[in-house]
């Protein structure tokens, strides 16, 4: 780890582990992805001696030291403050899901306790999501990439209405967009992953023939990076600039393969399920989903999760459809845009077992680009036709939770 510790709380499996809180007490959180552990968000509150639940894309961590009785939720990027329990303590056990935790034992500012207190939450109502608009590209344009979050994000590539692939590159700061650096060479249909100063661009077409080329953004300037193993357009991509994910897309038909980028070299990872391109892709590289997408002859619904080496097959979306976009992680995303023949505005939402459905776009469109989290989405540029520059913005639904007592013995 990069901070020795005791008396901390711990989540997730063995190739995706989540490990937060310090014996002095400490906020520090690390993410273990089956190598190396990597430093992400800290908590609000700094404790030792507490527990925890949950996978590592979505944990939760109560109690710890002085007695405390804080609850926090951590969705893959942030903890969030949530209800808290309703006698602190420290030393106690606990167990379960961030959605669905068990706390008991421990030790109270009195005494040892055999009381147990059980923590539910529940997103209410996809319905109460909504879509509103942002400011409009610099740059209109379809089959881009994006990254970062809504009020960061990154744009990059593409094509425009008469075919031909751009360099041109775009900040949003949440409001308006501004130029950044451009890439090296055109390309379309390219994945992308990362944040606004450390961004991922990988594969694609730059409207002659497939490339494997990758290119690193430091928020000015793209850089040249490690070449795929595999020449493909139409891919999904995850992760950050340094633990990058691609897979599925198109070489002369539809694969299936999986490539995981270390900063510097592309790797074959797990094999997916379904071969298929124009995909949606969202989450880590030890934590992606991909969902949707296009095969011979038509559209597709899976849902398929990565844990770092293996694609399990989940529950499928209900509107099947290729050329969709997406943002959040492998428990908790966002689907959104899209054909299915016909151009599309449908969203749903992900909360890590199905799909539900949730307000739809503005305007419908296919091959946009994508930022931010399921409940704080980015939606911009796409074919409506013609190529757009619109830019939207996802917010909610909230997340309600309740802390409950079950025995004070």
């Amino acid at each position: 780890m990069n901070t020795a510790r005791r008396g901390a709380g711990n989540a997730g499996t063995q190739t995706a582990a989540l490990i937060f809180g310090n014996g002095t007490p400490g906020n520090a959180t690390e993410s273990w992805n089956g190598t190396s552990w990597t430093t992400v968000n800290s908590m609000n509150t700094a404790r030792s001696n507490l527990t925890g639940a949950g996978l590592q894309t979505n944990a939760i961590a109560f109690g710890g030291n002085n007695y405390l009785g804080s609850t926090e939720r951590y969705d893959g990027t942030t903890w969030n403050v949530a209800p808290s329990m309703a006698t602190g303590r420290s030393y106690l056990g606990g167990c379960g899901s961030a959605n669905a935790s068990l706390g008991f034992g421990g030790l109270t500012s009195t005494a040892v306790t055999a009381a147990t207190e059980e923590f539910n939450s529940t997103i209410f109502s996809p319905a109460t999501g909504a879509w509103a608009s942002g400011g409009n590209m610099g740059t209109a344009r379809s089959v881009l990439a994006g990254a970062g979050t809504q009020t960061a994000g990154l744009a990059f590539g593409g094509g425009n209405d008469g075919g031909a692939a751009l360099t041109a590159t775009e900040e949003y700061d949440g409001s308006a967009w501004a130029a950044g650096g451009s890439l090296p060479a055109v390309k379309f249909r390219l994945g992308g992953a990362g944040t606004q100063t450390a961004g991922l661009s990988f594969g694609g077409n730059n409207a002659t023939i497939d490339v494997s080329t990758t290119e690193e953004y430091d928020g000015a300037t793209w850089t040249s990076g490690g070449t795929m193993g595999t020449t493909r357009d139409k891919l999904a991509g995850a992760g950050i600039q340094t633990a990058g994910l691609g897979f599925g897309g198109n070489t002369t038909v539809e694969v299936a393969n999986t490539e995981e980028y270390d900063g510097s070299a592309w790797t074959a990872g797990g094999t997916m399920n379904t071969a298929r391109g124009a995909l949606g892709g969202v989450g880590l590289q030890t934590a992606a989903l991909g969902f949707g997408g296009q095969t011979t002859p038509g559209f597709v619904a899976n849902t398929e999760s990565y844990n770092g080496s293996t694609w399990t097959s989940l529950n499928s979306m209900n509107t099947a459809r290729g050329y969709l976009q997406g943002c959040g992680t492998q428990t908790s995303a966002l689907g959104f845009a899209g054909s299915t023949g016909s151009i599309s505005s449908a969203t749903e939402l992900w909360d890590g077992t199905g799909w539900s459905s949730a307000p739809p776009l503005s305007a419908a469109r296919a091959a946009p680009g994508n930022g931010g989290i399921a409940t704080a989405g980015l939606c911009f540029g796409g074919n409506v036709p013609p190529v757009s520059s619109a830019t939207e913005e996802f917010t909610g639904p909230q997340t309600t939770a309740t802390a409950s007592t079950l025995t004070t013995s």
